[in-house]
């Protein structure tokens, strides 16, 4: 039998002292593995779903909603503004592209986006089956959309009012479906797009009820996403628009980098906690091969009797401590999987996004490294006593 079978053996008759270490090290390693797979993903959405939005323009409110509404699809908007508002900006020498946004109808819970073609260009869209929309109530839905609802090319459908599934149904108003986009990996899978004028003909009846009372309505859209032409556009619209007119300009990174910036505190806050856990971990390590030395110090001086090397009955410690430590880590890191797993679909219930990447990290391996020096440390000072054993003192008192 080698000192690896041994060690294994050794571990296996103290079960549950090698739980509790184990233990310790999966939720140290586990929380650190999961925080490392969230905090890349939700930035890898972040990033790859603001890519080329400069800034957004809406109604007066929070920067942060203005942006999380507009370009993630996760809050509520702050309100409409003046398409002539908009038309104007996009007139302007510094600005690239304007792209209008119409929101404030779902479908089952996925929301219907009126816009023109250039959102679609602008996220880089292709379509699997069916064609763009191309007139009002025609409409092109995302692989989820497509998936979520069963719907497909040639099918018919009602919007509800709101954001919430059980909003009053727009029943006198059928969409219809032309084309599913393919899977992009941006907000563009989990919206149904439409051409903005559907948004104004399905509520043309209020507006048409509000002008017999009175008042007459410009046409509005909920929030346009800009792109500038130069960088000196950073410098001059955001301040022009917010002080010289009724619109509201966030900047998307500047409001991206501060809820980065909020999301970190409570993640430096559980990782100092993992990490806590994990030193933890190796002083129970330590303590259970100190007490597995004391109990053992006869069966170690029988084998140094019988031929054995300290060193060799050093190694036979160092290897358990090593083998708590890569249990840990498998264990850690599938439970950091599973974690995420569960993270994932609630995501996806609430908000339609989805964090599916489950394949090792390169920060994990540094994890592992961090594991095995813990394994290594707990165990080799114990393990040094080896050297200390004096066999027929030892023997003589057993």
């Amino acid at each position: 039998m080698n000192l690896l079978q041994l060690s294994w053996a050794n571990l296996k008759d103290k079960k549950l002292n090698s739980f509790l270490s184990t233990l310790l090290l999966t939720l140290g390693i586990g929380i650190i593995s999961l925080l490392l797979l969230l905090n890349k993903q939700l930035e890898d959405q972040f990033r790859k779903n603001l890519r080329g939005i400069d800034m957004v323009v809406g109604a007066k409110g929070s920067p942060l909603q203005l942006i999380l509404s507009s370009v993630y699809q996760i809050d509520a908007p702050t309100g409409n503004i003046p398409l002539s508002e908009v038309e104007k900006l996009a007139r302007n020498p510094m600005v690239k592209a304007a792209i209008p946004l119409s929101m404030g109808d779902n479908y089952h819970g996925f929301r219907i986006v009126g816009t023109t073609g250039k959102y679609v260009e602008h996220f880089g869209g292709e379509l699997e089956s069916g064609s763009l929309f191309d007139k009002s109530m025609e409409v092109t839905i995302g692989y989820k959309v497509a998936e979520g609802s069963g719907l497909k090319p040639g099918d018919t459908f009602a919007g509800s009012h709101g954001f919430d599934q059980e909003g009053e149904t727009h029943g006198d108003h059928l969409y219809v479906v032309k084309g599913v986009f393919k899977p992009s990996g941006s907000v563009l899978d989990q919206l149904i797009l439409t051409d903005i004028s559907s948004v104004w003909d399905i509520h043309a009846d209020h507006d048409h009820e509000a002008e017999e009372g009175g008042e007459a309505h410009e046409k509005e859209v909920t929030s346009a996403l800009i792109t500038f032409r130069n960088p000196m556009a950073m410098m001059m619209l955001p301040r022009m628009i917010n002080e010289n007119t009724k619109l509201q300009s966030a900047l998307s990174s500047i409001e991206i980098n501060r809820l980065i910036e909020l999301l970190g505190v409570g993640i430096d806050t559980l990782r100092a906690l993992a990490i806590l856990i994990m030193l933890i971990a190796g002083v129970s390590v330590f303590v259970s091969l100190y007490n597995s030395l004391k109990e053992r110090k006869y069966e170690m001086a029988l084998l140094l009797s019988m031929g054995a090397t300290r060193t060799k009955l050093f190694f036979l410690l160092l290897f358990e401590g090593l083998l708590l430590a890569v249990m840990g880590f498998i264990a850690g890191v599938s439970l950091s999987r599973l974690g995420l797993w569960l993270f994932s679909q609630t995501a996806e219930r609430d908000f339609n996004y989805s964090f599916g990447e489950f394949s090792i990290l390169p920060e994990e391996f540094y994890l592992l490294a961090a594991a095995l020096v813990i394994g290594v440390l707990a165990a080799a000072i114990p393990s040094l006593g080896i050297y200390r054993i004096n066999i027929s003192k030892t023997l003589a008192e057993d």
